[in-house]
């Protein structure tokens, strides 16, 4: 009876050595775009229109809102740990610009040296002037209302409340 309770005692340590060891594994990730070189080489400057390259490629991912209105076809693979922020693996950006009649003038190929790291300053935006606590955030205008000068109250005297009329 003691061999078999230590076996499945056993069994159960691997199967939750097995569960644990993979919330580690890595975790791969693909977004927008699934590039297709033969077809992305299809498409030719100077030969090609939109109506072409949306038979070719599909829909784009971003469509440019000012000047020819280029095209933006965009893949990014990223891979993460558990639960932390995925990064960033490989990234293609094509844009393809057209002209006025609609003909393909260029096709410009990006990659992962487009990508923006930003890192924020922390859990407050930083401000000039004086630092406020939460009470004087609160409690700060208690006394501000009505006073000389602030030019909401009624104390410089000109007017005296009786309907424009001045009283002796």
């Amino acid at each position: 009876m003691s061999v078999f309770s230590a076996r499945t005692g056993l069994a159960a340590a691997l199967a939750v050595a097995a569960l644990a060891s993979g919330g580690c594994t890595q975790l791969r990730s693909h977004q927008g775009y699934v590039v297709d070189t033969d077809l992305v080489n299809s498409v030719q400057p100077g030969v090609d229109n939109r109506q072409s390259v949306l038979a070719t490629l599909g829909k784009p991912t971003l469509a440019g809102q000012f000047d020819q209105g280029d095209w933006y076809y965009l893949a990014r693979d990223s891979r993460n740990l558990a639960f932390r922020n995925p990064r960033p693996n490989a990234q293609i950006t094509l844009q393809i610009s057209f002209d006025q009649k609609g003909t393909v003038t260029a096709i410009r190929r990006g990659g992962l040296d487009q990508v923006a790291s930003i890192k924020p300053y922390g859990k407050k935006t930083p401000t000039l002037g004086r630092e406020r606590g939460f009470f004087q955030d609160l409690f700060g205008n208690i006394g501000t209302v009505g006073a000389a000068g602030a030019g909401g109250g009624a104390g410089n005297g000109s007017n005296t409340g009786g309907g424009g009329r001045d009283r002796p």
